[in-house]
């Protein structure tokens, strides 16, 4: 019986692309006579939350109701950039028996007999780690440069009377308004998703 794998894609804007690492995904699972059930892909921010990564989330629970044997994953932060979130994941494929591989390292969680695999445990925490430094950094020098750019007497932020499309706010908040048209409170909502209620507002205008 072949293993059964799931791939998982991320880039973190609209104008990124996943497909490269679809495709070198596929290959692999090609290479190594994996059976790919389903493919999972989204263009989101690595720092948001688990809830609200709509296909992480779809993966979650496909795993817990399919049996697959594996999910494999380009590099550690397209599944998070959020060290604990990073590591929540690993650990809810672990215990569901899933192995995680990530290509770039060559790293598997689980061993051939279903055990944990110590040694990616131990260097998949401290990539999760260096990862959620990364975006620390980032964050400092970003803020470091708004600073003296209003220093200079500029002004940061999005322009007047400007709103994302109808579409790219659909696509994004799509678990939200399915949870919106079941009749769930704004506070409900936002305690499933993590989406912050000023958003949900925005996001009930599109509900018809």
């Amino acid at each position: 019986m072949k293993t059964k794998v799931c791939i998982y894609a991320r880039v973190s804007t609209q104008s990124q692309d996943y497909e490269r690492q679809l495709s070198e995904l596929r290959e692999y699972a090609s290479r190594m006579d994996y059976e790919v059930v389903k493919e999972f892909s989204e263009k989101i921010s690595g720092a948001k939350s688990v809830a609200e990564r709509l296909a992480l989330t779809e993966l979650l629970d496909y795993a817990a109701n399919n049996r697959i044997d594996k999910v494999l994953v380009y590099e550690c932060s397209r599944i998070s950039r959020r060290a604990i979130d990073f590591l929540q994941v690993i650990d809810q494929l672990t215990q569901m028996k899933v192995s995680v591989y990530i290509l770039q390292n060559g790293l598997e969680t689980l061993m051939a007999d279903g055990s944990v695999n110590p040694i990616a445990q131990l260097v998949l925490g401290i990539i999760g780690q260096f990862n959620s430094m990364e975006r620390s950094l980032i964050r400092s020098r970003m803020e470091s440069g708004y600073n003296h750019f209003r220093s200079l007497g500029g002004k940061v932020g999005r322009k007047v009377g400007y709103r994302k499309s109808d579409d790219a706010m659909k696509e994004q908040y799509s678990k939200e308004m399915s949870l919106l048209r079941k009749g769930l409170s704004l506070r409900n909502v936002q305690a499933i998703t993590g989406t912050s209620l000023n958003t949900l507002r925005k996001v009930k205008e599109y509900i018809v």
